[in-house]
């Protein structure tokens, strides 16, 4: 069998999610699939340095198209390229193709049809036609948890039988960093292990970095002592009479570490600090190379998660794979990909994220979630994906 592979997202550099999630599979089927042939297409500014060690039965076609990438280039080569299967690993496949040509499909959220004022109009729009269009049409579609594979059909109305549920997994080699390597990879962020929380994404709404800045403003670090509980208690109804500060010691507060590049309406994101007189405990870090985040993940008190919708949440796997207890939403996919290894909060509710903060400074929680975390990771994996992601391409 031959499969079509929409490679247009894979080597991009700076990848978010999709473009990792398209990646790492490729990377993954080259190893585990020796049977299939695969026809990769892919965008003329690859590094073509990045093809050199893929296997025989993968060959790489060049669209040479700037603009109408998909529905110009790759729609003509579904018409002319001997392939049996095209798969789009991210939402969007050509409206005009070749008749009879047999599509599969990966669906990673549907956050536009939830959250519609977090995305831009022409990306609402442009979504909400291609996946009620392209999706019906599809011949199979892969859903990457069971609360996106739900929304599939509750949103799209798509039946049940179409859609095949198959895990994302992680980069290979995530692991706690070690001691002395660990204190050497901080320094370049000038920041310390153990002195900060740490939240890895997009800056947008979406992410509800707003609401977790307020959050961490409330937070107040001295509440677990001996007597933890009973200052947990005494901090809730001072924070209710607004007194956010009184046990704050500025020698010994953490630090708030927001890795990420900049997203659509972020520019109040990044204000907030600022208006709330606490910019000097923020610290905003910009895109962070994947090679720098498993020291950032293992050096963290925590990894605050507390976002509005994922389809996925591919951070919360890191974070558990490198020995970081993870405090994230208890929404869309984010509780299913946590399992028990993560501290779920209503993300709408700033109490609530202040609130598991002040859990995760207790030791025993801290070793427990660590614990439970790389129980829960060790279920995901990028070749357990592929595997699972060809015996949809060979049931159709």
């Amino acid at each position: 069998m031959v499969i079509g592979f929409d490679g247009s997202r894979s080597f991009i550099k700076n990848k978010t999610g999709t473009e990792e999630y398209s990646y790492q599979l490729l990377k993954a089927l080259a190893k585990v699939d020796r049977r299939n042939e695969y026809v990769v297409f892919l965008r003329p500014d690859v590094d073509k340095c990045e093809l050199e060690d893929f296997p025989n039965n993968f060959k790489f076609e060049i669209l040479n198209f700037k603009l109408l990438w998909t529905q110009g280039g790759l729609a003509i080569n579904s018409f002319f390229k001997k392939i049996d299967i095209l798969f789009v690993p991210s939402h969007t496949v050509p409206l005009i193709r070749k008749p009879g040509l047999k599509t599969v499909v990966t669906v990673h959220d549907l956050g536009s049809e939830y959250l519609p004022k977090m995305h831009q109009l022409k990306q609402r729009i442009y979504l909400s036609l291609m996946q009620k269009c392209q999706l019906q049409t599809a011949t199979k579609i892969i859903a990457v948890s069971n609360a996106t594979k739900q929304d599939l059909i509750r949103k799209i109305g798509l039946p049940q039988s179409k859609i095949e549920v198959v895990y994302e997994g992680y980069r290979e080699g995530l692991k706690p960093l070690k001691s002395d390597l660990l204190i050497s990879s901080l320094k370049g962020f000038n920041i310390e292990k153990d002195s900060y929380f740490l939240f890895v994404g997009t800056v947008q709404p979406r992410k509800n970095i707003e609401r977790l800045i307020r959050a961490f403003n409330r937070y107040t670090p001295e509440n677990v002592t001996s007597n933890g509980q009973d200052l947990r208690i005494k901090n809730k109804e001072l924070r209710a009479k607004n007194h956010n500060s009184l046990f704050i010691n500025p020698k010994s507060s953490p630090i708030l570490v927001i890795a990420g590049s900049k997203g659509w309406l972020s520019d109040e994101i990044f204000a907030l600090p600022k208006n709330l007189g606490i910019e000097d405990r923020v610290k905003f870090l910009g895109f962070v190379p994947d090679e720098d985040l498993p020291a950032l993940y293992s050096g963290a008190k925590a990894f605050l998660f507390p976002s509005l919708f994922e389809g996925f949440g591919l951070p919360i796997l890191e974070a558990q794979a490198c020995g970081c207890p993870v405090i994230t939403s208890n929404v869309s996919s984010m509780k299913e990909i946590a399992g028990d290894g993560a501290i779920l909060i209503d993300p709408y509710d700033i109490e609530s994220i202040v609130n598991a903060m002040e859990v995760v400074e207790d030791k025993k929680e801290r070793e427990s979630l660590i614990k439970k975390g790389f129980e829960n990771k060790s279920k995901f994996s990028w070749q357990k994906c592929a595997r699972e992601t060809v015996k949809v391409f060979e049931s159709i």
